[in-house]
């Protein structure tokens, strides 16, 4: 029997009398290549099939991966958590997913495990920013060229970065290339990362980073292709030591009484609505209430009724009031606001002068402001969302969070941003809520998943940390 890699799938051929479809796993019959077909990412699974069956067999996937020397590569010291998280990796089989927060160094851990498994890696990566920055980041601690599929690049190495959409396309002609895949930003498999990619890679070792792991059916998604959560940690775990001590403080704002008479009035349209499809269908999704709510006037009514609402409380008098005294208090920190909506946030750029972070800004102007932000030059940027995730960003000290959903993820994300470590750092997290609205209600949801036994308002003290340790990693995240 002959196992070979074909367009990301296993082509399995020249079978022996008595084999049947138990042995292979229960493949699809190709009739015409006259036959069987498996998952490129069931190879490991196949083999022990076969041997424990003692089916005779040859492989001829992945013969052209590497092996990389443990001498090529320069990887700065790892903390005792990271070393932890490699070594839990390791004991699964090379499996899983390792969860830690923003700022923590998941990729200095990725990069450890690359080193010490010595195999030829494929990494995944959502963005174009993120497909830099571990050009970088590898530049920095591996002496070879380093692949790089998207943002019109394709070149090809045993060690390749990939963004998401560019490995959809290419998994086919080099899912075989590779002993070892990283995911990173791994909580979008199964959605912005398609599984079709996993499913069209043989690589037994998988490695998924994460800060913020799903649950439901992502989180099934992450596991079947990945691995189960082999190690985590959270905010909690590691303040004061591997992330900076920070204050989180919750600060209501209060309406004025023409703002409360219209978010009563919107609110009122919408919830009377929703509570009347919610008893026809207690069931109903969000997503499917407003394809419904589309198709009738009432509907539509509602809906624009709960956008007013949600647009008056993204940002209020009392919001704009209370982030200029927050940013004159904090005039000589690099401070990040992040908004709920791009609107809101070209709103503050507008009226305060604050350098905006979108989706509508081009690359080249996102760099030159991050490096201003880096040098000091600017002290304050706002963003709605292109903050959140997928950017290496500078170290800053505060955080206002001015408005949000009801994510966690994001939340984890937020905070994340201005708990780099420096010694002496005390880092500030302030969050705008809306007295008496559904922002109170999205704010507890936020806190809830933030980081394990971290509260609102709660003081954290100073710890002294490894400041040789963390000037090493100073750059990673």
């Amino acid at each position: 029997m002959r196992i070979r890699f074909d367009r990301g799938t296993l082509v399995i051929d020249r079978c022996e009398p008595g084999v049947d479809r138990t042995h292979l796993l229960d493949a699809t019959w190709d009739r015409d290549l006259c036959a069987w077909r498996l998952p490129a990412e069931r190879l490991s699974e196949l083999r022990g099939r076969l041997s424990a069956n003692g089916v005779r067999h040859s492989d001829e996937t992945g013969h052209t991966q590497a092996t990389l020397a443990r001498e090529s590569w320069s990887i700065p010291p790892l903390r005792d958590y990271q070393r932890a998280a490699v070594q839990a990796w390791r004991d699964a089989g090379d499996r899983g997913v390792i969860v830690l927060p923003t700022g923590a160094g998941k990729t200095i851990v990725a990069l450890a495990a690359m080193a010490e498994l010595g195999v030829s890696t494929l990494i995944l990566v959502p963005t174009r920013v993120l497909l830099d920055q571990w050009t970088r980041f590898l530049g920095m601690c591996w002496a070879h060229p380093v692949g790089r599929l998207g943002d019109g690049q394709r070149a090809f190495a045993p060690i390749t970065i990939a963004t998401y959409s560019s490995a959809v396309t290419w998994a086919p002609r080099i899912g075989d290339n590779f002993g070892l895949v990283v995911v990173d930003e791994a909580h979008h498999v199964g959605a912005w990362c398609p599984r079709e990619i996993l499913e069209m890679l043989v690589a037994p070792s998988r490695l998924g980073l994460t800060a913020t792991p799903p649950d439901g059916v992502a989180a099934s998604a992450l596991a079947r292709h990945l691995g189960p959560t082999v190690f985590q940690c959270g905010i909690g775990d590691l303040t004061g030591t591997a992330l900076a001590p920070y204050t989180h403080e919750t600060i209501g704002i209060k309406l004025t009484p023409d703002e409360r008479t219209a978010y009563r009035s919107t609110r009122g349209v919408f919830s009377t609505f929703y509570a009347r499809a919610r008893r026809e269908n207690p069931n109903m999704q969000w997503r499917q209430f407003v394809y419904e709510a589309q198709r009738t006037d009432d509907g539509r009514e509602a809906v624009a009724a709960w956008r007013a609402s949600r647009a008056l409380v993204a940002y209020p008098d009392g919001k704009r009031t209370k982030l200029r005294e927050l940013l004159a208090r904090h005039a000589e920190d690099r401070t990040l606001v992040f908004t709920a909506d791009n609107a809101t946030a070209y709103a503050i750029s507008r009226e305060l002068l604050v350098p905006p972070i979108t989706c509508d800004i081009r690359r080249k102007e996102r760099t030159e402001l991050l490096k201003r932000f880096a040098s000091g030059d600017c002290n304050v940027l706002v963003s709605a969302q292109v903050l959140d995730e997928g950017f290496d960003l500078p170290d800053a000290d505060v955080a206002i969070v001015v408005g949000g959903t009801s994510s966690q993820r994001r939340q984890v994300q937020r905070i994340g941003r201005v708990l780099r470590p420096r010694p002496g750092k005390h880092a500030l997290v302030y969050e705008l809520v809306v007295e008496d609205t559904a922002e109170v209600r999205h704010s507890l949801e936020r806190s809830a998943g933030s980081a394990r036994g971290v509260a609102l308002r709660r003081h954290q003290p100073e710890i002294v940390r490894q400041d040789a340790l963390v000037s090493s990693q100073e750059g990673w995240s």
